[in-house]
């Protein structure tokens, strides 16, 4: 590595944990400030280390929480860092660091079909439920050929995306200033029809293959699995019944544990495999 790229790594290391941790669409703990609920499972933040302490992990800086939480390798992890924080000077605290503003990605309707592909192909999702998707706009290929899954607000608002690589390089992410408290990925029963049993998934992938074997309901994605949702106390003063589909692994079965404590209402809907995608590939 030469001193440039060394300088590089050094100053996107040094940035702090939790501005990486609210780019990766990461929420604080509403009871413990150093902890935060991540795609990856529950992190303990301490400074500029963090430590997994359902999957024994811990790192030190910001490099390795996005090795870390994305499941990357170092060098697809410094350029993650490097676009987001293109310019951004290490800082001591983030608490005086301003939200950052959406930025989804331009939809390049070129690498639309190798999305398609990807998503019939290996996530055997039925091509008429991705049509419709990418009709009514929730649904786009960027110019990396990521799938993009729009997360939306009040009144339809855009408020983030999930991102899914759909090339040999296959990640998962979300756009840049994601607002992930304000709105979700929906599919399935009409949102109108107050009725309609929910489902909260942890992707947007399993949201539409759970809305598929489960075509009477409301599929959500929360993004991670994140047992409280700024919008979910919204959804339980409803008369839905609502249940939790997270993961069938421990991270999955704690943070629905989690999620039920916090919102009795919530009912456990367990994947019979690890998770609703695979249980759609295995009946495909």
């Amino acid at each position: 590595m030469n001193d440039w790229r060394r300088a590089r790594a050094d100053r996107l290391r040094a940035v702090p944990l939790e501005t990486v941790l609210r780019s990766l669409g990461a929420e604080p703990d509403r009871h413990d400030k150093h902890k935060w609920h991540t795609s990856a499972g529950l992190l303990s933040v301490t400074g500029a280390k963090f430590i997994n302490w359902h999957r024994g992990f811990g790192g030190g800086g910001a490099i390795d929480l996005v090795m870390h939480v994305q499941n990357l390798r170092f060098h697809d992890a410094l350029d993650w860092l490097g676009r987001q924080f293109a310019g951004v000077a290490p800082m001591e605290s983030a608490t005086h660091l301003p939200r950052s503003t959406l930025q989804l990605p331009p939809s390049h309707a070129n690498h639309l079909l190798r999305v398609t592909r990807y998503l019939t192909g290996q996530r055997r999702i039925a091509s008429a439920t991705i049509d419709r998707l990418v009709a009514a706009g929730m649904l786009y290929a960027d110019a990396r050929a990521n799938a993009v899954f729009v997360l939306l607000g009040k009144e339809n608002t855009a408020v983030g995306a999930e991102l899914r690589g759909t090339t040999e390089r296959q990640w998962r992410g979300m756009a840049p200033g994601s607002r992930k408290d304000l709105g979700f990925f929906s599919v399935g029963s009409d949102p109108s029809a107050p009725a309609a049993p929910i489902i909260l998934c942890e992707s947007a992938i399993d949201a539409i293959s759970c809305s598929l074997l489960h075509p009477h309901h409301r599929c959500l994605s929360t993004s991670g699995a994140r047992p409280n949702p700024a919008w979910l106390p919204t959804l339980t003063g409803q008369s839905s019944a609502i249940y939790c589909g997270f993961d069938a692994d421990s991270t999955g079965d704690q943070m629905a544990g989690e999620m039920m404590t916090l919102h009795p209402a919530v009912k456990r809907l367990r994947p019979s495999l690890l998770d609703w995608n695979d249980v759609l590939r295995s009946r495909a």
